[in-house]
């Protein structure tokens, strides 16, 4: 039998396809093995890429928690002075917020807790502060796949130190609050709330902060309320401001000086109650809109308001930043309320600041600076610019217009009825040596039958004498609880007003 040709016939150990050395069970196993490293891949994309998000969110999760007090956190500033720092814990979460002079600045900074969470300028900025907002990745390709850890950035703050300190010492051991604005631009000058509280005393999560925190919960005072953006009070007749820019906006008052048609005594529109005066200077009939705001005269700018209508003196309000719910500084602030529906008894009350008129000292400082920047109302900003830790700017903020919320020559009607308020009328104890200064006092009424201490407010602003700019300073002072016999405006909430713009002023 003749032999085959050289090497012909199939050779051994060969697969199917020929591939020498692998036998059927080999390859089995290779490409079970390929499998397992495609599901493998499958399953590393889906937990790093597609629920990443929800597993660092994850409760259960301490790596994020331990990794965010890994390193200091950014600082808050005022002035070119930080007022707040990182110190070293020894323990499972490596550093802890720190404060510097924290009562002072509580209402500005709020707190930074391990075991709280965070609060104020604390809570809206702490992606930037623990480093972790976007803006401060760099380009290196290595960073993003490592996902390091940027350094925490820093906020720099609109706070006048200054002006702070004559808030906080203003209002001293009284319940209240102050907000001061510069007009022309928005930014927030002062804020102050008291009682305050020390933001640096349950920054840790240790058993002393535990117990400093519940002591603070405790507290019937509510130190931690922040007044002058979280609490809404009645305005009382520093309300009459916007009622009497709305008279004249609606062209029912044509000429402050002149008599108007507000009969005496004024009975709230049906019903038999008749709008009664804290001051006997009002009690007559046809009073002009300037002696009636410098007297503060409830009856002639209840009337008005009536007169005015509704509508006109609800859009005056929203203009300065009544019933608007996301005026945020960046921090969100209460709404301040205004209603939109009301009979005219009840708009002849709310039109003198009660009813259900009810605002924030803000937006109070906002109805100020709008008067005083010929109508235009500024969006506060409580933040001047967001940097790196080494100083590169992240973002600067820039004054934009809130609302147009009357003329120019409306405006200029109302602060010369502010300014003869402060000079001839019940404004007085707000009055600065050089300075021109224009104000609104007001007592507002609250309690079951109004048996609550009042709220004594102001709302003012200043500038030098002789300056024919914008003035520089606008603000608004309540105290909410004070043991003075004389609870008024003009004694209680004035001279708190009047430290805060000689603050501002350098006076």
């Amino acid at each position: 039998m003749a032999a085959g040709p050289a090497g012909g016939g199939r050779p051994k150990g060969n697969g199917p396809q020929g591939l020498p050395g692998i036998s059927v069970t080999g390859r089995r196993a290779a490409t079970f093995c390929l499998l397992l490293v495609g599901a493998l891949c499958v399953q590393a994309t889906r937990v790093q890429v597609f629920e990443s998000r929800d597993l660092d969110r994850n409760q259960a999760n301490q790596r994020l928690t331990v990794e965010r007090y890994a390193r200091p956190r950014g600082d808050i500033l005022v002035g070119a002075r930080p007022v707040t720092g990182s110190q070293t814990t020894g323990g499972r979460y490596a550093y802890k917020r720190t404060y510097t002079d924290g009562p002072t600045y509580a209402a500005v900074t709020g707190f930074a807790s391990q075991a709280y969470g965070n609060s104020q300028l604390e809570g809206t900025e702490d992606g930037l502060l623990t480093g972790t907002d976007g803006r401060l990745t760099g380009w290196s390709l290595w960073d993003a796949v490592s996902r390091r850890q940027n350094p925490g950035g820093d906020v720099y703050t609109t706070i006048d130190p200054a002006a702070q300190q004559a808030a906080m010492s203003g209002l001293g051991e009284q319940k209240g609050a102050v907000a001061a604005i510069e007009p022309a631009t928005g930014r927030i000058l002062a804020l102050a709330s008291t009682p305050t509280y020390d933001p640096g005393g349950f920054a840790g999560s240790s058993g002393a902060d535990r117990t400093a925190w519940n002591r603070l919960q405790a507290d019937t005072d509510q130190p931690m309320l922040n007044r002058a953006l979280r609490q809404t009070y009645p305005p009382g007749s520093t309300f009459k401001v916007v009622t009497a820019a709305a008279a004249l906006t609606a062209g029912v008052v044509t000429d402050p000086g002149a008599p108007t048609d507000a009969p005496f005594p004024y009975v709230l529109p049906g019903t038999a109650t008749p709008l009664v005066n804290d001051n006997a200077d009002c009690d007559r009939p046809g009073l002009s809109l300037d002696a009636a705001m410098t007297a503060s005269c409830n009856s002639v700018l209840g009337y008005l308001g009536v007169r005015t209508g509704l509508s006109n003196v609800v859009a005056t309000a929203e203009g300065f930043g009544f019933n608007d719910p996301q005026l945020d500084v960046p921090v969100r602030p209460a709404r301040s309320n205004v209603d939109t529906s009301m009979d005219r008894a009840q708009l002849a009350l709310s039109s003198i600041g009660q009813f259900d008129t009810a605002a924030t000292p803000l937006v109070m400082a906002m109805v100020a600076a709008g008067i005083a920047n010929d109508g235009t109302v500024m969006r506060p900003q409580l933040v001047d610019k967001l940097t790196r830790s080494d100083g590169t700017e992240v973002e600067r903020m820039k004054p934009a217009v809130y609302r147009r919320a009357i003329t120019p020559e409306v405006a200029g009607q109302v602060r010369k009825l502010m300014t003869d308020a402060v000079e001839k009328g019940t404004g007085g104890n707000a009055r600065i040596a050089g300075a021109v200064v224009g104000g609104k006092t007001g007592t507002a009424q609250h309690g079951v039958d109004n048996s609550g201490t009042p709220y004594a407010w102001f709302i003012a602003w200043a500038k030098p004498a002789g300056s024919d700019a914008v003035p520089p300073v606008a603000v608004a002072v309540v105290v909410a609880d004070s043991d003075a016999t004389d609870v008024t405006g003009g004694a209680l909430a004035a001279p708190v007003a009047r430290s805060v713009m000689r603050a501002v002023l350098g006076h």
